[in-house]
């Protein structure tokens, strides 16, 4: 007897053909040079404090802005892919991000420097779903969740390149040649994108502007695109809020740990995301109709670990907080499940335009979550020194964002149930076997 299918999703017998490798290799590239880009500012610390005569907490401000406008930019970005193919669209990002690092390469004011970083961050988010576009075009559908999870976190290769190359430049020739030098890059990945890449085969003709609105509003509109969102929303915002802006501020200042050991638990963050990634693709790839309890799960390990370690007086054991740190990397990985929702529940003319409304998800939780989190530690600190009571009650806000997060995915799993028809197809499939 044959079992409930998701929409678009079928026993793909087929090898991914050598050209879907190559071209997927050139996008993997390309990301990585936009994490380069991304995380660049990043790493230069007191040398943009000296050049910009500026307050750290300005400099801090540049991240938020740049996360702002990246996740502000994924709903029309992803209208545009649809429109002109992943091709043009790396090509385009590419030579955004490689025009921001030029300016931040000459940039002596914060006016220039801001400009920079959100050309930066317009062309960062440009290029993540367009990569995805060559996955979803070029391979098996069985092969589209694994090959997302690699290009997750084989992209984040390009921290790599701004921690050690570029820190190199900035502390050798100086910053005009570490930013240049990105910026050349940058082009570089332009032209390779123009030459090499291609959109994919069977690419339908460019929808009209009247069809692009229409594709928006029926992408939303589809309960298996919020799904997407809510999936995305729910399970990447403890991940990033923690290695993007508290996690390491918590384990020294609210914790005690000395700054190596708390570098050392960030790294182990950042090799169990990379583990974890092709094992959720595996899983995703193998159970396509238990992708929601997969997302559950996921939300289930980070809200017990962070129980645990809230419930725990500090300073918390090490091994709790080692537990804490493998029990939220996996949310990175597991918010790229929200795509397969994008990709499986819409026909190709507008997946770019659900992956980026899948997108804001995650980027719109996390951005809610590190801002609460900055007023309940700035209200409970009013000396500026965070206390371990501080940091405490402040992780708790994160409460409240699950339990949104946790009803939208119940929420819209049931009308994507009931919009597919799979739950009464499963009540007859458990009939027969009685």
């Amino acid at each position: 007897m044959q079992t409930a299918r998701t929409p678009q999703e079928c026993p793909e017998n087929q090898k991914a053909a050598p050209i879907a490798w190559t071209l997927w290799g050139l996008g993997v590239l390309a990301y990585a040079v936009a994490v380069l880009h991304r995380t660049s500012f990043g790493v230069v610390g007191l040398d943009a404090v000296r050049r910009f005569d500026a307050s750290a907490g300005v400099l801090a401000s540049f991240t938020v802005l740049q996360l702002l406008v990246y996740a502000g930019l994924q709903i029309p970005v992803g209208l545009l892919l649809d429109r002109v193919g992943p091709r043009r669209m790396v090509a385009g990002g590419a030579l955004l991000m490689a025009a921001g690092q030029a300016l931040m390469a000459v940039s002596t004011g914060i006016g220039t420097a801001v400009v920079a970083r959100v050309m930066v961050g317009a062309g960062d988010a440009m290029t993540f779903i367009s990569v995805l576009g060559i996955v979803a075009t070029w391979f098996p559908g069985r092969y589209v969740p694994i090959v997302t999870q690699l290009t997750g976190q084989l992209g984040q290769s390009g921290q790599v390149l701004s921690a050690i190359p570029f820190v190199a430049l900035l502390h050798g020739p100086g910053w005009g040649t570490a930013f240049g030098s990105a910026a050349a890059l940058g082009l570089l990945m332009a032209v390779l994108a123009i030459v090499f890449l291609r959109d994919g085969p069977g690419r339908a003709g460019v929808p009209t502007l009247r069809e692009t609105g229409a594709n928006l509003v029926r992408a939303w509109r589809h309960p298996g695109t919020r799904l997407g969102f809510w999936s995305h929303f729910v399970t990447q915002f403890p991940a990033n809020t923690f290695a993007l802006m508290w996690g390491y501020p918590y384990l020294v200042s609210g914790q005690g740990m000395r700054p190596a050991a708390a570098s050392t638990l960030l790294t182990l963050f950042v090799l169990f995301t990379v583990v974890s990634g092709p094992f959720i693709g595996r899983l995703v790839a193998r159970h396509p109709l238990r992708r929601s309890w997969l997302v559950l799960g996921i939300v289930a390990l980070s809200v017990a670990a962070w129980a645990a370690v809230l419930a725990w007086p500090p300073p918390t054991p090490a091994w709790l907080l080692v537990l804490l740190v493998l029990c939220i990397a996996p949310g990175g990985p597991g918010s790229l499940i929200g795509f397969d929702y994008a990709r499986t529940f819409n026909p190709p003319g507008r997946q770019g335009t659900a992956t980026g409304i899948v997108n804001v998800g995650g980027f719109v939780a996390t951005l809610v979550t590190i801002l609460l989190i900055g007023v309940v530690l700035d209200a409970l600190s009013p000396d500026g020194e965070f206390t371990p009571g501080a940091f405490r009650a402040a992780w708790t806000v994160q409460t409240g964002i699950w339990a949104i997060g946790i009803a939208g995915v119940l929420r819209t799993r049931a009308l994507a149930r009931r919009h597919t028809g799979l739950r009464p197809a499963a009540r007859r499939s458990r009939r027969s076997r009685r």
